[in-house]
Protein backbone atom coordinates (compact mmCIF):
# COMPACT_ATOMS: atom_id res chain seq x y z
CA UNK A 1 0.00 0.00 0.00
CA UNK A 2 1.50 3.73 -0.95
CA UNK A 3 1.84 5.84 2.22
CA UNK A 4 0.38 9.21 1.96
CA UNK A 5 1.94 12.26 3.00
CA UNK A 6 0.90 13.87 6.31
CA UNK A 7 2.05 17.35 7.17
CA UNK A 8 2.33 17.37 11.06
CA UNK A 9 1.75 20.16 13.15
CA UNK A 10 2.09 19.96 17.48
CA UNK A 11 3.37 22.64 19.79
CA UNK A 12 2.42 19.97 22.60
CA UNK A 13 5.66 18.18 21.87
CA UNK A 14 3.82 14.84 20.79
CA UNK A 15 1.55 14.83 23.68
CA UNK A 16 -1.75 16.45 22.43
CA UNK A 17 -4.49 13.98 20.89
CA UNK A 18 -4.39 13.26 17.57
CA UNK A 19 -6.47 15.10 15.04
CA UNK A 20 -6.72 13.24 11.29
CA UNK A 21 -7.48 15.88 8.93
CA UNK A 22 -8.99 14.95 5.02
CA UNK A 23 -9.44 17.76 2.30
CA UNK A 24 -11.44 17.85 -0.37
CA UNK A 25 -10.55 18.32 -4.37
CA UNK A 26 -8.62 21.07 -5.82
CA UNK A 27 -6.62 21.36 -2.74
CA UNK A 28 -4.16 19.39 -0.09
CA UNK A 29 -3.96 19.00 3.36
CA UNK A 30 -2.12 22.25 4.56
CA UNK A 31 -3.21 24.63 1.51
CA UNK A 32 -4.73 28.70 2.58
CA UNK A 33 -6.89 28.69 -0.30
CA UNK A 34 -9.12 25.20 0.52
CA UNK A 35 -7.19 22.85 2.81
CA UNK A 36 -6.82 23.49 6.61
CA UNK A 37 -4.19 26.03 6.87
CA UNK A 38 -6.68 27.79 8.96
CA UNK A 39 -6.92 25.47 11.92
CA UNK A 40 -3.59 25.49 12.35
CA UNK A 41 -3.52 27.38 15.43
CA UNK A 42 -5.71 24.43 16.98
CA UNK A 43 -2.13 22.84 17.35
CA UNK A 44 -1.90 24.68 20.52
CA UNK A 45 -3.00 21.99 22.32
CA UNK A 46 -3.67 18.44 19.79
CA UNK A 47 -1.66 17.47 17.29
CA UNK A 48 -2.99 17.97 13.75
CA UNK A 49 -2.23 15.13 11.19
CA UNK A 50 -3.53 16.90 8.24
CA UNK A 51 -3.50 14.03 5.45
CA UNK A 52 -2.50 14.60 1.51
CA UNK A 53 -5.37 12.48 -0.34
CA UNK A 54 -3.12 10.36 -3.40
CA UNK A 55 -2.26 12.50 -6.15
CA UNK A 56 -2.69 15.61 -4.05
CA UNK A 57 -0.02 17.42 -1.97
CA UNK A 58 3.16 15.09 -1.45
CA UNK A 59 1.55 11.95 -1.62
CA UNK A 60 1.88 9.81 -4.53
CA UNK A 61 0.55 9.72 -7.80
CA UNK A 62 -2.67 7.92 -8.30
CA UNK A 63 -4.43 6.85 -11.73
CA UNK A 64 -7.71 7.44 -10.49
CA UNK A 65 -8.51 9.10 -7.08
CA UNK A 66 -11.15 6.75 -5.01
CA UNK A 67 -12.82 7.47 -1.98
CA UNK A 68 -12.49 3.62 -0.65
CA UNK A 69 -9.46 3.97 -1.16
CA UNK A 70 -8.88 6.70 0.32
CA UNK A 71 -11.15 5.57 3.75
CA UNK A 72 -8.14 2.64 3.57
CA UNK A 73 -5.36 5.34 4.19
CA UNK A 74 -7.25 7.35 6.80
CA UNK A 75 -7.71 4.12 8.51
CA UNK A 76 -3.90 3.14 8.43
CA UNK A 77 -3.11 6.50 9.61
CA UNK A 78 -5.85 6.04 12.65
CA UNK A 79 -4.49 2.65 13.71
CA UNK A 80 -0.71 4.13 14.04
CA UNK A 81 -2.25 6.09 16.45
CA UNK A 82 -1.89 4.91 20.02
CA UNK A 83 -4.82 6.37 21.64
CA UNK A 84 -7.24 6.98 18.57
CA UNK A 85 -8.18 10.00 16.96
CA UNK A 86 -10.60 13.02 16.22
CA UNK A 87 -11.16 12.91 12.54
CA UNK A 88 -12.31 16.01 10.54
CA UNK A 89 -13.15 15.72 6.44
CA UNK A 90 -14.08 18.31 4.57
CA UNK A 91 -16.21 17.55 1.21
CA UNK A 92 -15.07 14.05 -0.63
CA UNK A 93 -12.69 14.55 2.13
CA UNK A 94 -15.71 14.12 4.53
CA UNK A 95 -16.85 10.84 2.65
CA UNK A 96 -14.07 9.33 3.03
CA UNK A 97 -13.72 10.15 6.99
CA UNK A 98 -17.47 8.45 7.08
CA UNK A 99 -16.60 5.49 5.56
CA UNK A 100 -12.97 5.46 7.76
CA UNK A 101 -14.97 5.75 10.44
CA UNK A 102 -17.83 3.29 9.77
CA UNK A 103 -14.92 0.83 8.96
CA UNK A 104 -12.53 1.49 12.50
CA UNK A 105 -15.45 3.61 14.85
CA UNK A 106 -13.20 1.69 17.51
CA UNK A 107 -9.61 4.09 16.32
CA UNK A 108 -12.34 7.42 16.20
CA UNK A 109 -12.59 10.04 19.55
CA UNK A 110 -15.21 12.38 17.47
CA UNK A 111 -16.10 12.89 14.18
CA UNK A 112 -16.72 16.30 12.08
CA UNK A 113 -17.78 16.72 8.75
CA UNK A 114 -17.85 19.65 6.81
CA UNK A 115 -20.01 19.57 3.74
CA UNK A 116 -19.67 16.40 3.17
CA UNK A 117 -20.13 14.99 -0.55
CA UNK A 118 -22.13 11.63 0.72
CA UNK A 119 -25.41 12.02 -1.15
CA UNK A 120 -26.31 8.65 -0.67
CA UNK A 121 -27.61 10.25 3.13
CA UNK A 122 -29.92 12.85 1.13
CA UNK A 123 -31.66 10.38 -1.59
CA UNK A 124 -34.95 11.28 -2.60
CA UNK A 125 -33.75 14.45 -1.95
CA UNK A 126 -35.45 16.99 -5.22
CA UNK A 127 -32.13 19.24 -4.84
CA UNK A 128 -29.95 16.30 -4.82
CA UNK A 129 -31.81 14.05 -7.00
CA UNK A 130 -31.93 17.30 -9.59
CA UNK A 131 -27.96 17.04 -9.45
CA UNK A 132 -27.77 13.62 -9.67
CA UNK A 133 -29.63 14.23 -13.22
CA UNK A 134 -27.42 16.41 -14.67
CA UNK A 135 -23.94 14.97 -13.56
CA UNK A 136 -25.90 11.66 -14.96
CA UNK A 137 -26.85 13.30 -18.10
CA UNK A 138 -23.06 15.51 -18.82
CA UNK A 139 -20.74 13.46 -20.61
CA UNK A 140 -17.86 14.43 -18.35
CA UNK A 141 -14.29 16.12 -18.63
CA UNK A 142 -13.18 15.64 -22.15
CA UNK A 143 -9.33 14.50 -22.47
CA UNK A 144 -8.57 18.27 -24.29
CA UNK A 145 -9.38 20.05 -21.59
CA UNK A 146 -6.11 20.84 -19.35
CA UNK A 147 -6.33 21.47 -15.58
CA UNK A 148 -6.11 25.25 -15.81
CA UNK A 149 -8.97 25.52 -17.98
CA UNK A 150 -10.89 22.75 -15.33
CA UNK A 151 -10.09 25.02 -12.81
CA UNK A 152 -10.73 28.52 -14.56
CA UNK A 153 -14.30 26.90 -15.34
CA UNK A 154 -14.68 25.79 -11.91
CA UNK A 155 -14.05 28.98 -10.41
CA UNK A 156 -14.44 31.94 -12.21
CA UNK A 157 -17.19 30.00 -14.40
CA UNK A 158 -19.15 29.88 -11.52
CA UNK A 159 -18.30 34.04 -10.52
CA UNK A 160 -15.55 32.79 -8.30
CA UNK A 161 -11.92 34.02 -7.90
CA UNK A 162 -9.74 31.71 -8.96
CA UNK A 163 -6.54 30.67 -7.07
CA UNK A 164 -3.24 30.79 -8.75
CA UNK A 165 -2.49 27.99 -11.37
CA UNK A 166 0.88 26.63 -9.20
CA UNK A 167 2.36 23.41 -10.31
CA UNK A 168 0.80 21.79 -7.27
CA UNK A 169 -2.82 23.42 -7.96
CA UNK A 170 -3.24 22.15 -10.99
CA UNK A 171 -1.94 18.47 -10.01
CA UNK A 172 -4.72 18.82 -7.68
CA UNK A 173 -6.87 19.90 -10.19
CA UNK A 174 -5.74 16.98 -12.44
CA UNK A 175 -6.34 14.36 -9.74
CA UNK A 176 -9.51 15.96 -8.68
CA UNK A 177 -10.73 15.57 -12.68
CA UNK A 178 -9.98 12.04 -12.34
CA UNK A 179 -11.79 11.26 -9.30
CA UNK A 180 -14.03 8.77 -8.85
CA UNK A 181 -17.72 10.24 -8.67
CA UNK A 182 -19.01 10.34 -5.02
CA UNK A 183 -22.31 9.75 -6.26
CA UNK A 184 -21.48 6.28 -6.56
CA UNK A 185 -20.20 5.80 -2.69
CA UNK A 186 -23.10 4.32 -0.32
CA UNK A 187 -22.40 5.53 3.07
CA UNK A 188 -23.45 2.88 6.24
CA UNK A 189 -24.60 5.10 8.51
CA UNK A 190 -25.65 2.83 11.44
CA UNK A 191 -22.13 2.70 12.50
CA UNK A 192 -22.03 6.34 12.63
CA UNK A 193 -25.28 6.53 14.74
CA UNK A 194 -24.55 3.81 17.11
CA UNK A 195 -20.82 5.04 17.81
CA UNK A 196 -19.80 5.87 21.16
CA UNK A 197 -18.48 9.06 20.11
CA UNK A 198 -19.90 12.32 18.94
CA UNK A 199 -20.30 13.80 15.92
CA UNK A 200 -20.39 17.29 14.56
CA UNK A 201 -21.88 18.98 10.81
CA UNK A 202 -20.65 22.25 9.95
CA UNK A 203 -22.40 23.72 7.05
CA UNK A 204 -22.27 27.14 5.25
CA UNK A 205 -25.61 29.06 4.75
CA UNK A 206 -24.35 29.88 1.54
CA UNK A 207 -26.36 33.49 1.71
CA UNK A 208 -23.37 35.33 -0.28
CA UNK A 209 -22.43 32.80 -2.52
CA UNK A 210 -22.16 33.53 -6.06
CA UNK A 211 -25.63 32.36 -7.34
CA UNK A 212 -24.59 29.60 -9.70
CA UNK A 213 -22.59 28.21 -7.29
CA UNK A 214 -24.95 28.28 -4.64
CA UNK A 215 -27.71 26.36 -6.78
CA UNK A 216 -25.37 24.29 -8.39
CA UNK A 217 -23.02 23.24 -5.63
CA UNK A 218 -24.59 24.94 -2.34
CA UNK A 219 -28.09 23.56 -2.12
CA UNK A 220 -27.45 20.26 -3.14
CA UNK A 221 -24.43 20.28 -0.32
CA UNK A 222 -26.83 21.85 2.20
CA UNK A 223 -29.11 19.10 1.74
CA UNK A 224 -26.67 16.23 2.45
CA UNK A 225 -25.38 18.10 5.37
CA UNK A 226 -28.56 18.75 6.87
CA UNK A 227 -29.42 14.33 6.00
CA UNK A 228 -26.73 13.27 7.09
CA UNK A 229 -26.66 15.62 10.51
CA UNK A 230 -30.41 13.85 10.89
CA UNK A 231 -29.24 10.37 9.63
CA UNK A 232 -26.68 10.53 12.80
CA UNK A 233 -28.10 12.25 15.58
CA UNK A 234 -25.22 14.79 15.22
CA UNK A 235 -25.28 18.45 15.72
CA UNK A 236 -25.62 20.68 12.92
CA UNK A 237 -23.66 24.10 13.25
CA UNK A 238 -24.46 26.67 10.06
CA UNK A 239 -21.76 29.13 9.54
CA UNK A 240 -21.80 32.45 6.92
CA UNK A 241 -19.96 31.63 3.61
CA UNK A 242 -19.63 28.83 1.99
CA UNK A 243 -16.00 27.37 3.00
CA UNK A 244 -16.59 27.19 6.55
CA UNK A 245 -13.15 26.83 7.92
CA UNK A 246 -11.29 29.18 5.19
CA UNK A 247 -13.90 31.72 5.63
CA UNK A 248 -14.96 31.23 8.82
CA UNK A 249 -11.78 29.93 11.28
CA UNK A 250 -12.81 31.28 14.39
CA UNK A 251 -16.66 29.97 14.07
CA UNK A 252 -14.77 26.13 12.76
CA UNK A 253 -11.80 26.06 15.64
CA UNK A 254 -14.14 27.65 18.57
CA UNK A 255 -16.77 24.85 17.52
CA UNK A 256 -13.76 21.66 17.03
CA UNK A 257 -12.55 22.69 20.58
CA UNK A 258 -15.71 22.70 22.21
CA UNK A 259 -16.26 18.78 20.59
CA UNK A 260 -12.71 17.61 21.55
CA UNK A 261 -12.78 19.34 25.06
CA UNK A 262 -16.13 17.56 25.41
CA UNK A 263 -14.51 13.90 24.50
CA UNK A 264 -11.58 13.78 27.68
Amino acid sequence: MATIHVTVWDKTGGEGTPVVFAHSIFTWGSDAAYGFAAQRPLADHYRLLLADRRGYGASPDTDRSDFDTDADDLVELLERQDTGAHVVGHGNGGLAAMLAAGRRPDLVRSLTLIQPSAFSAAAGHPVVEAMLERVRDSAGVPDSVTPEQYLRASTEGMDMPMPDPTPQRLRAVATSMRERPVWEAIVPLKPLQNAPWPTLVICGTWQDAPETYRRYAGEPLIACAESVADAVDARLLRVPGYYPHTQQPAAVNAALRELWGSCR
